[in-house]
């Protein structure tokens, strides 16, 4: 700890407090400044307080409406992209540029990350001001940098059978056959399990206990040939597990194995157990592609947009509004080519 030349102690509505400075001059604007702040109720109480301690307390504080998985999920978040690069510097000593740095660090990354990222930090920052632990606000003029949105669209034909025939040969690829079959998102099909299917007149229910909005638990349908792989699930079995029986962790080495399985079904050629480019699946096919696909299949099957948005889970009618208006859009196409095709025959006849 650095010592210095001068101190000077002074008591405030009978609390003692102290000030140090290399100079005479110094000490007393120092003691100014500290005075100041007591009797405009902005003193700094905490200056030492470690950006890692603080941000579990704030979270615990603050975050009160959290359900446990999307608590789990936000500090996973918050843990890999801000704490582990600034969890031992102190909360009062960091600075708008040290914070700028961090979020620099998820360049490239989805839109969606970038947000929570920066929002995660506003959070932490923000109440530290409100609870005297620093005087100012260093997230105000933070940037977000660039980011990539991953657009979500339907299967093609070839995908659609190429995943439904991949997945039903392996227990852990039933993940995706939950949200392609199901509407499941990714952290909803981790945890379905036995206990979660249920028949109701004759058709087989799936209890998704989802967390991340209002309407996030419901029950959805499960199709026939889906259920007769999963009905004599145990209660508290995973439907979708490893191969030990356990929970699905690692959504992206799953993707990575179910993409290399996708690949050689498709053709891809191989040598000495390695793919050879090019490869069959298209780059721009992810997970969520499988959601989306369930959405657009009520929408062709003439699912009312009410009912959609309960099965999928929405907290807002527009989000499966949008996925809605993509479908009529191909409608509307396939209708062009109908008419001009129509429109060709009338012109032929004599």
């Amino acid at each position: 700890m650095k010592k210095y030349k001068y101190r000077k102690r002074f008591t405030y509505r009978g609390k003692m407090y102290c000030v140090y400075a290399d100079t005479q001059m110094e000490l007393g604007q120092k003691y100014a400044e500290r005075l100041r702040a007591l009797e405009e109720g902005t003193e700094i109480k905490g200056g030492s307080t470690l950006i890692k301690v603080w941000a579990v307390k704030c979270i615990e504080a603050y975050k009160i409406g959290q359900k446990e998985n999307t608590r789990k999920n936000y500090m996973r978040r918050v843990k890999h992209c801000i704490l582990d690069e600034i969890g031992n510097m102190t909360v009062a000593d960091i600075t708008p540029m040290e914070l700028q740095l961090v979020l620099n660090l998820q360049q490239g990354k989805s839109k969606t990350q970038i947000n929570e990222v920066y929002q995660a930090l506003r959070f932490i920052f923000k109440h530290a001001v409100e609870n005297h632990l620093r005087a100012d606000d260093p997230t105000l003029y933070l940037q977000k940098p660039a980011g990539t949105h991953h657009g979500r669209r339907a299967l093609t034909a070839t995908e659609r059978k190429a995943v439904l025939d991949v997945a039903v040969k392996d227990r852990r690829y039933y993940f995706y056959l939950l949200m392609l079959l199901c509407g499941c998102r990714p952290s909803e099909a981790a945890e379905c399990q036995g206990r979660d299917i249920s028949t109701d007149r004759g058709c087989y229910m799936l209890h998704i206990r989802g967390t991340k909005t209002a309407n996030a638990d419901r029950y959805v349908p499960i199709p026939d040939y889906f259920a007769a792989l999963i009905k004599k699930t145990g209660p508290f079995e995973y439907i979708a597990c490893t191969r030990d029986g356990g929970k699905i962790k690692n959504h992206d080495r799953l993707w990575h194995s179910f993409k290399r399985q996708l690949n050689i079904y498709l053709g891809c050629k191989m040598y000495r157990n390695q793919l050879i480019p090019p490869y069959p699946l298209a780059p721009d096919l992810v997970p969520y592609c499988f959601r989306h696909e369930y959405c657009s299949d009520l929408a062709r099957k003439g699912i009312d947009i009410r009912t959609a948005q309960k099965l999928m889970g929405h907290s807002d009618i527009k989000m499966t509004a949008n996925i809605y208006t993509h479908v009529d859009r191909d409608d509307i196409l396939e209708a062009g080519k109908i008419l001009n095709g129509s429109h060709s025959e009338v012109a032929t006849q004599p």
